[in-house]
């Protein structure tokens, strides 16, 4: 039992740092974990952002707008960095960052090629855990990208795992631990385990620098670090202040400067005989001139020799502290006893009682991804733009840099990202379902990160969200509000509703909602064409780009994206009309354009330019040729499940508190009587459970007909989950031929065969997390307005019926069961991979990847993408919380959140 000193620590960490100010989440794990290759560091004439710095660079190269490492955390405006630099005596270069293959040298695009895990955080990061699994042997930089660059996209990646590496346990097991004794107190461990039968040596050198902001003329005077005592260094920041670096036992410090080495990147003269790469020099190539022999720079390390027995271990001790200290180690253990036991009891708590010890594993790591994936993003596309002459009202050259458009943009804040190697910026839809999974342990962080995309410096003036740093003009689907909603009706169950959050919120989308419609819906009927939509490759075509036919496109998930906004907007409008009838009004404006837009996708009589094909029973993309005439892509994909997901219920009573809205609705209905009766059950005949209403693009037989792909086994319904590509198109690829090429879609279950947007994701069968969260919560709602009277054949043919709510259980089930152990005690997400399914110091270590194989389950894409990929600790929440009879009988069962009908007292939970 937790000591009742400690039973909700962290929860008490969490309100002081909201509402007392206490800077509990100053430090925290917000260094990426690969600013080369990236857009903002790409100066190039072309724009080939992998080729201008590469990771052979990194080590030499002073980054201008971000820092990373290794199992690091600096302050939440990146100033000063801590993060671990490794050498095996075997590598030719020092260890200081991960490494993974670009974009050109991956036969599936970019990919880290390195083992490490989020192992556990709490969300102040008073505790913090990370692994990294370092080889003995030389690392196979070489062997990794040739063998890859061989490799055809048919062919699997090759990983580390792969080399051989690891097979014979000649490996050192590194784990990072945090422990913080006040906000600006940390203490660091590190352990290193070696897991061969033979004694090995590993050098260890934590790592302590300033992010290079003097050379750009960001601030003129320079931050030092120097050595303040024996194994002490001493940080000081005009803005930070000091710090001091305890390093315990006896090791010596280095010391050098973050600048280029000149020479080795340009030879060219360098400015100071200390620059980035001198740890390498001196460690490696034991060049003892390369450190400053005064002990002073803007980079330094503690240099630790490890000679770790076999099967043994070390410990390197380390503190660092906004006060100085006599006596720095001597609340060592005990602060990390605590920390760990808060940490324990912190889960415990959230997580219900339910779950199995398998399960309570999946949730807390999931969570502790979620929590390591936060980073410190800095981007000043003002300044950017002007350095590359490509400011568009202040250059008069052409405009060639990319994301010229975005020039008042501003981004320097803690942001959650999907994957801080693979994606380290955000991505906006990724970003809205993040704050799904982080309410749960920062309801107030979750707020803030969905709130940030709205802000003046992020949205566009036009009223469009940035997507992402390699376009942030490209379209991605607009699920802010639908997070939004979630993330109210989540605080009003925890006794904390919050109606400013949901107005400001509101406002924001609004006028993101007009730029939609302004933009994206070309012939002004209702139909939208958006682009690739955040699902990359599913399409016949690259939906971003001029269509090789000439014309446009029609899309059936675009549209559906929009009548789902419109319905979440309507609700935030009907809650916010009760504090102001002004919002009736609104609220109308979505009817009406929900309304207009499903009836666009399904007109009254037999047309061939409708979405709804009903000889199929199923939603395709519309292509209209330049001469007028249409036709429909038959691929059955994601794109045709997702007006499925545009359902939502109201209670009874909602209507009556909104008079106004009745009185439009009811002129509206007299108006327009065959449209409103064709598009939905919302007349005052069809009347569901308890007397709700039902607002959906599918009546009751377009339900069935698409339900039934859903749940076919031969079509979406896989083993893990609904894939995004039915399987019937493994035999029967949809193919299309125009002016002489063949354009063809094929079900690919794991990585894809083409490189349309870079090659590095696959919608075309794989298992994504995202859209089977929208697909649950379309089920359940459903489930609440039709109730156990409406049943469907689950796997479709088999002749179990089941209520909706039961298929959403069984989705679940299949969705949790990639990351548990099965009977036969393997893991489906780990595949084939032996080492990860047997290996006691491999196998309980879980790994959060990008999607899923669709039909074993098997990890794909980025292995860190704990981000959307998190969305699986609410949903062990969700079935372990709620049963059928909740759903049915509570009017909070819409809340996708494991607190319906079991509210947790928000106090105990969050810090009050």
């Amino acid at each position: 039992m937790c000591p009742a000193i400690n039973d909700a620590a962290e929860e008490k960490r969490l309100s002081d740092s909201r509402a007392a100010q206490v800077p509990w989440m100053k430090w925290g794990p917000y260094l990426s974990e690969r600013q080369w290759g990236t857009v903002r560091e790409d100066y190039s004439a072309d724009g080939d952002a992998w080729n201008y710095f590469t990771h052979d660079q990194s080590r030499s190269r002073a980054y201008r707008w971000g820092e990373d490492g290794i199992g690091g955390l600096c302050d939440d405006k990146q100033r000063l960095c801590f993060a671990l630099a490794l050498w095996n005596e075997r590598d030719a270069v020092l260890k200081e960052r991960l490494f993974g293959l670009t974009n050109s040298e991956g036969n599936h695009g970019e990919d880290v090629k390195e083992y490490y895990f989020y192992v556990d955080s709490t969300p102040t990061h008073s505790y913090m855990k990370y692994l990294y699994k370092y080889p003995q042997q030389e690392f196979p930089y070489r062997d990794l990208v040739e063998t890859n660059r061989r490799r055809s996209r048919d062919e699997f990646e090759y990983e580390l795992i792969d080399t051989g590496i690891f097979d014979d346990d000649r490996y050192f097991d590194v784990f990072v631990e945090y422990a913080k004794a006040a906000p600006e107190d940390i203490f660091v461990r590190i352990s290193v385990l070696n897991r061969a039968r033979e004694g090995a040596r590993l050098r260890v050198l934590p790592t302590l620098w300033f992010r290079n902001t003097w050379s750009w003329g960001y601030d003129d005077c320079k931050p030092s670090l120097r050595e303040a005592d024996s194994g002490v260094i001493r940080a000081t920041h005009r803005e930070l202040g000091e710090y001091w670096l305890y390093c315990d036992g006896a090791t010596e410090l280095l010391f050098t400067e973050n600048e280029s080495n000149a020479q080795r990147l340009w030879s060219q003269p360098n400015a100071s005989p200390y620059v980035k790469d001198a740890f390498h020099a001196y460690v490696i190539a034991g060049q003892r001139e390369a450190v400053n022999p005064a002990r002073t720079g803007t980079k330094a390390a503690a240099h630790y020799v490890c000679d770790v027995p076999g099967g043994g271990s070390a410990t390197i001790r380390l503190r660092l502290s906004a006060v100085k200290r006599d006596h720095a180690f001597e609340e060592f253990d005990r602060t990390f006893d605590d920390r760990i036991t808060e940490a324990d009891a912190f889960y415990q708590r959230i997580a219900p009682k339910a779950l199995s010890d398998d399960e309570r594993r999946v949730h807390r790591q999931a969570l502790a991804g979620m929590l390591w994936s936060k980073q410190y993003y800095y981007f000043d596309l003002e300044r950017w733009l002007r350095e590359h002459q490509s400011h568009p009202l202040l250059e008069a050259s052409r405009h060639t840099a990319r994301n010229a458009e975005w020039f008042h943009m501003l981004n320097a804040e803690v942001i959650s990202m999907p994957d801080k190697w693979e994606y380290p910026w955000f991505a906006a839809w990724d970003l809205a379902f993040h704050t799904i999974a982080l309410a749960a342990v920062d309801f107030d962080f979750a707020k803030e990160q969905l709130l940030l995309m709205l802000r003046i410096l992020y949205l566009h003036p036009s009223g469009q969200i940035p997507a992402y740093e390699w376009n942030f003009s490209d379209v991605n689907p607009p699920v802010h509000a639908a997070a939004t909603l979630w993330l109210y009706k989540y605080g009003k169950a925890l006794g904390r509703a919050d109606p400013r959050f949901l107005e400001r919120s509101f406002q924001g989308l609004m006028l993101n909602f007009n730029w939609w419609v302004n933009r994206k819906d070309p012939s002004g009927r209702s139909v939208f064409a958006g682009g690739f939509l955040g699902l990359d490759n599913i399409g016949v075509f690259d939906r971003s780009t001029q269509l090789p036919t000439g014309g446009s496109l029609e899309q059936a998930d675009g549209t559906a994206w929009m009548a789902f906004y419109c319905q979440c907007m309507l609700e935030m409008a009907m809650i916010l009309a009760e504090h102001d009838p002004m919002y009736e009004e609104l609220a109308f404006k979505f009817v009406q354009h929900f309304m207009w837009i499903a009836y666009a996708m399904d007109r009254l009589g037999d047309h061939s330019d409708d979405m709804w094909d009903e000889q199929d029973g199923f939603f395709y993309d519309l292509l209209r040729l330049p001469d007028g005439h249409t036709m429909r892509l038959r691929v059955r994909s994601m794109v045709g499940l997702l007006p499925l997901c545009a359902s939502t219920v109201f209670e009874a009573d909602t209507l009556s508190r909104c008079p106004r809205l009745m009185e439009l609705i009811a002129q509206f209905r007299t108006r327009y009587p065959e449209l409103v009766s064709h598009v939905a059950p919302t007349d005052a005949g069809f009347i569901g459970h308890r007397g709700r209403r039902l607002l959906s693009i599918l009546n009751t037989q377009k339900l069935e007909r698409v339900l039934g792909y859903l749940l076919d086994e031969n079509e979406f319904l896989g083993a893990h989950g609904i894939r995004s590509l039915s399987r019937h198109h493994l035999d029967h690829p949809y193919i299309l031929n125009v002016g002489g090429q063949e354009y063809k879609v094929q079900y690919l279950a794991a990585e894809s065969n083409t490189g349309m947007f870079g090659g590095n994701s696959n919608w075309r069968g794989p298992v994504w997390m995202p859209v089977n969260l929208l697909i649950i919560r379309a089920l359940t709602n459903l489930y609440g307005f039709f109730g156990d009277e409406f049943k469907v054949q689950c796997p479709t043919g088999s002749g179990q019926m089941m209520t909706l709510f039961e298929v959403a259980q069984e989705i679940v089930r299949r969705l949790t069961g990639t990351f548990l152990r099965g009977p036969d005690g393997r893991r489906p997400v780990y595949g084939g991979t032996d080492k990860f399914q047997n290996d006691p110091h491999w196998r309980d270590l879980i790994l959060f990847y990008e999607y899923f194989h669709g039909d074993n389950g098997a990890g794909l894409g980025a292995s860190h993408q704990t981000g959307w990929t998190g969305l699986i600790a609410p949903l062990l929440d969700l079935f372990a919380r709620i049963d059928a009879q909740t759903v049915l009988e509570s009017d909070r069962w819409r809340v996708m959140a494991g607190v319906v009908g079991q509210k947790l007292d928000s106090e105990q939970r969050h810090g009050g």
